[in-house]
């Protein structure tokens, strides 16, 4: 469960312990989206009037692409998560760990926030493995299966030294 009820939570603090599925409708099209349920642990209390503390944790496997050859794979997120959920922002306006909740609120969704955080915490340069040789820029063939058909490309920034080495023999 991942919206807790605004009254309830002035009276205590709730622990947070739920999933949030990878088919969820907070998802946006172009999102790396989870390749299993992302697991959202934690602890949500007030923080004051109209505030509550959210600390806890991320955890789930996000599947995308090497960044060499465009292979498949999945990677571990995991992320330590502390935000605040405030009904005004006018100090916090600018701060990346204030979510504004509605002033008339029953409920505080934590979907959003776990969204948010999910896509900061996923790689960007995740490569399926180290020595991961990519795709030829000319063809599109995958090099790690072998070598490609195209011809060897020569420079030809380097004809006159190649001329000047020849000139001497």
């Amino acid at each position: 469960m991942l919206s807790f009820d605004i009254r309830e939570l002035g009276a205590r603090a709730a622990a947070v312990d739920g999933w949030l599925s990878p088919d969820d409708a907070i998802w946006q099209d172009g999102d790396d989206v989870p390749a299993e349920p992302v697991h959202v642990t934690g602890r949500l209390s007030r923080a004051g009037t109209d505030r509550f503390y959210w600390s806890g944790r991320i955890e789930g496997r996000a599947g995308i692409l090497c960044r060499r050859c465009l292979a498949p794979l999945t990677a571990s997120v995991a992320e330590s998560v502390n935000l605040i959920f405030s009904e005004s922002l006018p100090d916090d306006e600018d701060d990346p760990d204030v979510f504004q909740i509605g002033p008339r609120a029953r409920e505080l969704d934590l979907r959003p926030a776990v969204r948010e955080q999910w896509l900061l915490g996923v790689p960007t340069y995740a490569v399926c493995r180290d020595d991961c040789a990519g795709i030829c820029p000319r063809c599109g063939a995958d090099v790690n299966t072998g070598a490609c058909d195209c011809p060897p490309e020569n420079d030809s920034r380097l004809d006159a030294l190649r001329s000047v080495r020849s000139d001497e023999n």
